[in-house]
Protein backbone atom coordinates (compact mmCIF):
# COMPACT_ATOMS: atom_id res chain seq x y z
CA UNK A 1 0.00 0.00 0.00
CA UNK A 2 1.27 3.59 -0.83
CA UNK A 3 2.18 6.09 1.99
CA UNK A 4 -1.51 8.03 1.00
CA UNK A 5 -3.31 5.15 1.78
CA UNK A 6 -1.57 5.10 5.57
CA UNK A 7 -2.45 9.10 5.72
CA UNK A 8 -5.94 8.47 4.76
CA UNK A 9 -5.91 5.82 7.55
CA UNK A 10 -4.53 7.81 10.00
CA UNK A 11 -6.85 11.01 9.47
CA UNK A 12 -9.56 8.62 9.99
CA UNK A 13 -8.83 7.00 13.01
CA UNK A 14 -7.59 10.48 14.90
CA UNK A 15 -11.50 11.56 14.38
CA UNK A 16 -13.61 8.22 14.65
CA UNK A 17 -11.31 5.93 17.11
CA UNK A 18 -13.40 4.76 20.03
CA UNK A 19 -12.91 5.37 23.38
CA UNK A 20 -12.08 1.84 24.92
CA UNK A 21 -10.91 1.86 28.51
CA UNK A 22 -7.93 -0.27 27.58
CA UNK A 23 -6.57 2.51 24.92
CA UNK A 24 -6.57 5.26 27.71
CA UNK A 25 -3.41 3.79 29.22
CA UNK A 26 -1.79 1.29 27.00
CA UNK A 27 0.87 -0.51 29.36
CA UNK A 28 1.70 -3.86 28.31
CA UNK A 29 -0.09 -5.37 31.21
CA UNK A 30 -3.49 -3.67 30.22
CA UNK A 31 -2.82 -4.20 25.94
CA UNK A 32 -1.79 -8.03 26.78
CA UNK A 33 -5.68 -8.63 29.18
CA UNK A 34 -7.46 -6.70 26.69
CA UNK A 35 -6.07 -8.70 23.73
CA UNK A 36 -6.33 -11.76 25.53
CA UNK A 37 -10.02 -11.01 26.61
CA UNK A 38 -10.66 -9.71 23.17
CA UNK A 39 -10.31 -13.37 21.51
CA UNK A 40 -13.19 -14.69 19.83
CA UNK A 41 -15.54 -12.19 22.17
CA UNK A 42 -17.26 -8.71 21.33
CA UNK A 43 -15.64 -5.33 22.27
CA UNK A 44 -19.20 -4.62 24.05
CA UNK A 45 -18.70 -7.86 26.06
CA UNK A 46 -15.27 -7.11 27.21
CA UNK A 47 -15.30 -3.78 28.31
CA UNK A 48 -17.10 -4.04 31.70
CA UNK A 49 -14.86 -7.27 32.50
CA UNK A 50 -11.79 -5.54 31.67
CA UNK A 51 -12.09 -3.12 33.77
CA UNK A 52 -13.68 -5.57 36.67
CA UNK A 53 -10.83 -7.41 36.01
CA UNK A 54 -8.01 -4.63 36.49
CA UNK A 55 -9.59 -3.42 39.23
CA UNK A 56 -9.19 -7.07 41.04
CA UNK A 57 -6.10 -7.56 39.29
CA UNK A 58 -4.36 -4.18 38.75
CA UNK A 59 -0.66 -5.19 38.33
CA UNK A 60 1.22 -8.03 36.36
CA UNK A 61 2.40 -8.78 39.91
CA UNK A 62 -1.14 -9.07 41.46
CA UNK A 63 -2.14 -11.25 38.67
CA UNK A 64 0.62 -13.71 39.23
CA UNK A 65 0.26 -13.46 42.95
CA UNK A 66 -3.60 -14.44 43.24
CA UNK A 67 -5.39 -17.88 43.01
CA UNK A 68 -6.50 -19.50 39.93
CA UNK A 69 -9.57 -20.00 41.41
CA UNK A 70 -10.39 -16.35 41.76
CA UNK A 71 -8.89 -15.64 38.35
CA UNK A 72 -11.22 -17.72 36.81
CA UNK A 73 -13.68 -16.24 39.31
CA UNK A 74 -13.10 -13.03 38.32
CA UNK A 75 -13.40 -14.34 34.42
CA UNK A 76 -16.36 -15.94 34.37
CA UNK A 77 -19.00 -14.75 31.84
CA UNK A 78 -16.35 -14.34 28.93
CA UNK A 79 -15.81 -18.17 28.03
CA UNK A 80 -12.62 -19.77 26.59
CA UNK A 81 -11.46 -20.02 29.84
CA UNK A 82 -8.02 -21.76 29.09
CA UNK A 83 -6.81 -18.19 28.03
CA UNK A 84 -7.67 -16.86 32.07
CA UNK A 85 -5.61 -20.01 32.78
CA UNK A 86 -2.76 -19.41 30.59
CA UNK A 87 -2.93 -15.58 31.49
CA UNK A 88 -2.25 -16.62 34.92
CA UNK A 89 0.52 -19.14 34.01
CA UNK A 90 2.31 -16.48 31.42
CA UNK A 91 2.19 -13.74 34.26
CA UNK A 92 3.86 -16.33 36.89
CA UNK A 93 6.35 -17.06 34.41
CA UNK A 94 7.18 -13.62 33.89
CA UNK A 95 7.76 -12.65 37.15
CA UNK A 96 9.75 -15.58 37.43
CA UNK A 97 12.05 -15.13 34.30
CA UNK A 98 11.84 -11.47 33.52
CA UNK A 99 11.52 -9.86 37.32
CA UNK A 100 7.93 -8.83 36.35
CA UNK A 101 8.63 -6.59 33.60
CA UNK A 102 7.28 -7.45 29.97
CA UNK A 103 10.35 -8.93 27.72
CA UNK A 104 10.78 -6.49 24.53
CA UNK A 105 11.65 -9.14 22.35
CA UNK A 106 9.23 -10.97 20.51
CA UNK A 107 11.21 -14.83 20.64
CA UNK A 108 11.00 -14.08 24.40
CA UNK A 109 7.08 -13.33 24.76
CA UNK A 110 6.68 -16.40 22.37
CA UNK A 111 7.84 -18.51 25.08
CA UNK A 112 4.75 -17.09 27.02
CA UNK A 113 2.17 -19.81 28.10
CA UNK A 114 -1.06 -18.63 25.50
CA UNK A 115 1.00 -15.79 23.59
CA UNK A 116 0.80 -16.49 20.02
CA UNK A 117 2.20 -14.02 17.03
CA UNK A 118 -0.79 -12.14 17.23
CA UNK A 119 -0.53 -11.12 20.99
CA UNK A 120 3.15 -11.00 20.63
CA UNK A 121 2.36 -8.08 17.70
CA UNK A 122 -0.33 -6.51 20.12
CA UNK A 123 1.69 -6.06 23.02
CA UNK A 124 4.99 -4.57 20.83
CA UNK A 125 3.08 -2.58 18.54
CA UNK A 126 0.42 -0.90 21.31
CA UNK A 127 2.55 -0.53 24.03
CA UNK A 128 6.19 -0.37 22.76
CA UNK A 129 5.29 1.37 19.67
CA UNK A 130 7.99 -1.29 17.74
CA UNK A 131 6.74 -2.24 14.28
CA UNK A 132 5.90 -5.49 14.21
CA UNK A 133 2.58 -6.73 12.84
CA UNK A 134 -1.26 -7.77 14.02
CA UNK A 135 -3.49 -9.82 12.17
CA UNK A 136 -6.98 -10.34 13.86
CA UNK A 137 -10.17 -11.42 12.17
CA UNK A 138 -10.28 -7.41 11.63
CA UNK A 139 -7.11 -7.15 9.90
CA UNK A 140 -7.53 -10.01 7.93
CA UNK A 141 -11.13 -9.11 6.46
CA UNK A 142 -9.59 -5.43 5.31
CA UNK A 143 -6.17 -7.00 3.65
CA UNK A 144 -8.00 -9.44 1.80
CA UNK A 145 -10.52 -7.22 0.36
CA UNK A 146 -7.50 -4.52 -0.02
CA UNK A 147 -5.96 -6.75 -2.37
CA UNK A 148 -8.67 -9.48 -3.47
CA UNK A 149 -6.98 -12.24 -1.98
CA UNK A 150 -8.31 -15.13 -4.03
CA UNK A 151 -6.88 -17.76 -1.19
CA UNK A 152 -8.95 -19.25 1.49
CA UNK A 153 -7.31 -16.89 4.62
CA UNK A 154 -7.26 -19.96 6.75
CA UNK A 155 -5.40 -21.69 4.49
CA UNK A 156 -1.16 -21.21 4.57
CA UNK A 157 -0.68 -19.28 1.42
CA UNK A 158 -4.17 -16.95 2.72
CA UNK A 159 -2.69 -16.29 5.99
CA UNK A 160 1.25 -15.79 4.38
CA UNK A 161 -0.16 -13.14 2.32
CA UNK A 162 -2.02 -11.26 4.78
CA UNK A 163 0.61 -11.49 7.34
CA UNK A 164 2.86 -10.21 4.34
CA UNK A 165 0.79 -6.89 3.74
CA UNK A 166 0.53 -6.39 7.65
CA UNK A 167 4.14 -6.21 8.14
CA UNK A 168 4.62 -4.39 5.44
CA UNK A 169 2.17 -1.84 6.76
CA UNK A 170 3.76 -1.29 9.50
CA UNK A 171 7.18 -1.46 8.74
CA UNK A 172 6.89 0.95 5.41
CA UNK A 173 4.42 3.31 8.12
CA UNK A 174 7.14 3.40 10.77
CA UNK A 175 10.04 4.54 7.79
CA UNK A 176 7.25 7.46 7.20
CA UNK A 177 7.13 8.30 10.80
CA UNK A 178 4.22 7.09 12.06
CA UNK A 179 3.66 4.99 15.21
CA UNK A 180 2.87 1.80 14.74
CA UNK A 181 0.52 1.83 17.58
CA UNK A 182 -1.84 4.06 15.86
CA UNK A 183 -1.13 2.47 12.24
CA UNK A 184 -1.88 -1.21 13.72
CA UNK A 185 -4.99 -0.27 16.05
CA UNK A 186 -6.33 1.95 12.68
CA UNK A 187 -6.47 -1.09 10.57
CA UNK A 188 -8.36 -3.20 13.50
CA UNK A 189 -10.78 -0.10 13.83
CA UNK A 190 -11.30 0.31 10.27
CA UNK A 191 -12.42 -3.97 10.05
CA UNK A 192 -14.07 -3.14 13.60
CA UNK A 193 -16.11 0.23 12.38
CA UNK A 194 -16.62 0.02 8.47
CA UNK A 195 -15.19 -3.01 6.80
CA UNK A 196 -17.58 -5.63 7.74
CA UNK A 197 -18.52 -9.25 7.56
CA UNK A 198 -21.36 -9.22 5.70
CA UNK A 199 -22.59 -5.18 4.46
CA UNK A 200 -19.04 -3.31 4.29
CA UNK A 201 -19.90 -0.03 4.14
CA UNK A 202 -17.26 1.25 1.79
CA UNK A 203 -19.21 4.70 1.21
CA UNK A 204 -17.69 5.61 4.94
CA UNK A 205 -14.49 3.71 4.52
CA UNK A 206 -11.31 6.23 4.09
CA UNK A 207 -9.30 4.04 1.98
CA UNK A 208 -11.64 2.30 -0.68
CA UNK A 209 -9.97 4.46 -3.56
CA UNK A 210 -7.06 1.41 -2.60
CA UNK A 211 -9.38 -1.62 -2.54
CA UNK A 212 -9.14 -3.95 -5.64
CA UNK A 213 -12.40 -5.99 -4.44
CA UNK A 214 -14.55 -2.53 -4.55
CA UNK A 215 -12.91 -1.36 -7.79
CA UNK A 216 -14.22 -4.77 -9.06
CA UNK A 217 -17.37 -4.57 -7.84
CA UNK A 218 -16.96 -7.73 -5.63
CA UNK A 219 -16.05 -6.30 -1.97
CA UNK A 220 -18.93 -8.82 -0.70
CA UNK A 221 -16.76 -11.60 -2.47
CA UNK A 222 -14.02 -11.44 0.62
CA UNK A 223 -12.69 -12.62 2.52
CA UNK A 224 -12.81 -16.57 1.45
CA UNK A 225 -13.40 -18.80 3.91
CA UNK A 226 -13.33 -21.88 4.61
CA UNK A 227 -16.84 -24.00 4.80
CA UNK A 228 -18.68 -23.84 7.87
CA UNK A 229 -18.54 -26.87 10.20
CA UNK A 230 -21.94 -28.38 10.62
CA UNK A 231 -23.55 -27.62 14.01
CA UNK A 232 -23.64 -30.60 16.34
CA UNK A 233 -26.09 -30.91 19.59
CA UNK A 234 -25.33 -32.35 23.13
CA UNK A 235 -27.75 -32.46 25.87
CA UNK A 236 -26.79 -32.30 29.30
CA UNK A 237 -29.34 -33.00 32.04
CA UNK A 238 -28.10 -31.49 35.68
CA UNK A 239 -29.62 -31.93 38.90
CA UNK A 240 -29.84 -29.08 41.58
CA UNK A 241 -29.76 -30.61 45.10
CA UNK A 242 -30.74 -27.99 48.12
CA UNK A 243 -30.02 -28.69 52.44
CA UNK A 244 -32.46 -27.69 54.64
CA UNK A 245 -30.00 -24.30 54.77
CA UNK A 246 -30.80 -23.53 50.88
CA UNK A 247 -27.48 -24.43 50.11
CA UNK A 248 -26.72 -25.77 46.45
CA UNK A 249 -24.00 -28.45 45.66
CA UNK A 250 -21.41 -27.56 42.93
CA UNK A 251 -19.10 -29.88 41.54
CA UNK A 252 -15.91 -29.43 39.38
CA UNK A 253 -13.81 -31.53 37.18
CA UNK A 254 -10.38 -32.43 36.74
CA UNK A 255 -8.60 -30.59 34.17
CA UNK A 256 -8.63 -32.64 31.53
CA UNK A 257 -11.96 -34.55 32.38
CA UNK A 258 -13.66 -34.23 28.61
CA UNK A 259 -16.57 -35.57 29.37
CA UNK A 260 -18.58 -33.01 29.00
CA UNK A 261 -18.12 -29.48 26.89
CA UNK A 262 -19.17 -27.26 29.70
CA UNK A 263 -15.19 -26.32 30.76
CA UNK A 264 -13.37 -28.67 33.48
CA UNK A 265 -11.96 -26.70 36.30
CA UNK A 266 -15.13 -24.69 37.00
CA UNK A 267 -17.96 -25.18 39.51
CA UNK A 268 -21.22 -26.57 37.70
CA UNK A 269 -23.56 -28.96 39.23
CA UNK A 270 -23.47 -32.58 38.97
CA UNK A 271 -24.99 -34.26 35.78
CA UNK A 272 -28.46 -36.77 37.00
CA UNK A 273 -26.65 -39.97 37.11
CA UNK A 274 -23.89 -38.54 39.81
CA UNK A 275 -26.55 -37.04 41.91
CA UNK A 276 -28.45 -39.32 42.07
CA UNK A 277 -25.97 -41.86 43.03
CA UNK A 278 -25.05 -39.24 45.89
CA UNK A 279 -28.58 -39.64 46.82
CA UNK A 280 -30.50 -36.38 45.61
CA UNK A 281 -33.98 -37.04 44.51
CA UNK A 282 -35.20 -34.36 41.74
CA UNK A 283 -38.45 -32.58 42.27
CA UNK A 284 -40.25 -29.70 40.82
CA UNK A 285 -40.09 -28.12 37.49
CA UNK A 286 -37.74 -28.75 34.50
CA UNK A 287 -35.78 -26.00 33.44
CA UNK A 288 -34.14 -26.01 30.20
CA UNK A 289 -31.67 -23.52 28.54
CA UNK A 290 -29.68 -23.60 25.29
CA UNK A 291 -26.43 -22.57 24.78
CA UNK A 292 -23.34 -22.56 22.24
CA UNK A 293 -19.57 -23.39 22.71
CA UNK A 294 -18.12 -23.17 19.20
CA UNK A 295 -20.17 -25.10 16.75
CA UNK A 296 -21.86 -27.40 19.05
CA UNK A 297 -25.15 -26.32 20.58
CA UNK A 298 -25.75 -27.35 23.95
CA UNK A 299 -29.18 -28.16 25.24
CA UNK A 300 -29.52 -27.98 28.95
CA UNK A 301 -31.81 -29.08 31.44
CA UNK A 302 -31.92 -29.21 35.36
CA UNK A 303 -34.44 -30.04 38.20
CA UNK A 304 -34.06 -29.07 41.92
CA UNK A 305 -33.45 -32.16 44.10
CA UNK A 306 -33.69 -32.84 47.72
CA UNK A 307 -30.60 -35.13 49.12
CA UNK A 308 -31.24 -38.08 51.00
CA UNK A 309 -29.15 -38.11 53.85
CA UNK A 310 -25.77 -36.59 54.49
CA UNK A 311 -23.88 -36.13 50.79
CA UNK A 312 -20.05 -35.17 52.40
CA UNK A 313 -17.77 -32.37 50.85
CA UNK A 314 -14.57 -33.06 48.82
CA UNK A 315 -12.10 -30.58 47.16
CA UNK A 316 -14.47 -31.41 44.05
CA UNK A 317 -17.57 -31.43 45.54
CA UNK A 318 -19.25 -28.29 47.46
CA UNK A 319 -22.32 -26.94 49.44
CA UNK A 320 -22.07 -22.97 48.09
CA UNK A 321 -24.94 -20.52 49.29
CA UNK A 322 -26.43 -18.29 46.81
CA UNK A 323 -23.72 -15.62 47.83
CA UNK A 324 -21.19 -17.92 47.44
CA UNK A 325 -22.28 -19.31 44.03
CA UNK A 326 -22.70 -16.10 42.78
CA UNK A 327 -18.58 -15.42 43.53
CA UNK A 328 -17.69 -19.40 42.58
CA UNK A 329 -15.64 -19.59 39.20
CA UNK A 330 -18.55 -21.28 36.66
CA UNK A 331 -19.31 -21.29 32.99
CA UNK A 332 -22.21 -18.59 31.74
CA UNK A 333 -23.71 -22.38 30.83
CA UNK A 334 -24.00 -22.84 35.06
CA UNK A 335 -24.95 -19.44 36.07
CA UNK A 336 -27.88 -19.61 33.09
CA UNK A 337 -29.20 -22.61 34.65
CA UNK A 338 -28.92 -21.72 38.39
CA UNK A 339 -30.60 -18.34 37.91
CA UNK A 340 -33.82 -20.73 35.73
CA UNK A 341 -33.90 -22.58 38.77
CA UNK A 342 -34.15 -20.07 41.43
CA UNK A 343 -30.66 -20.39 43.10
CA UNK A 344 -29.21 -17.04 42.22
Amino acid sequence: MRPAFRRQLLQWYARHARELPWRSRPTPYRVWVSEVMLQQTRVEAVRGHFARFIKRFPSLRALAAAELEAVLQAWSGLGYYRRARMLHAAARQIVQRHNGRFPRERHALLELPGIGPYSAGAILSIAFDQPEPIVDGNVERVFSRLAAIAHDVKSSAGREAIWQLAREHVEKGHAEGHRPSALNQALMELGAMVCLPAAPDCAACPVRDHCAARKAGREREFPVLPARASTKTRRYRFIAARDEAGRVLLVRRQEGDSSSLLPAGLWELPQQEAAEALGAVSRGRLVTRTHSIMNYRLQLSARNATPQGNIEETTSRKWHTAQQAKQAAMSSATRKLLQALGVL
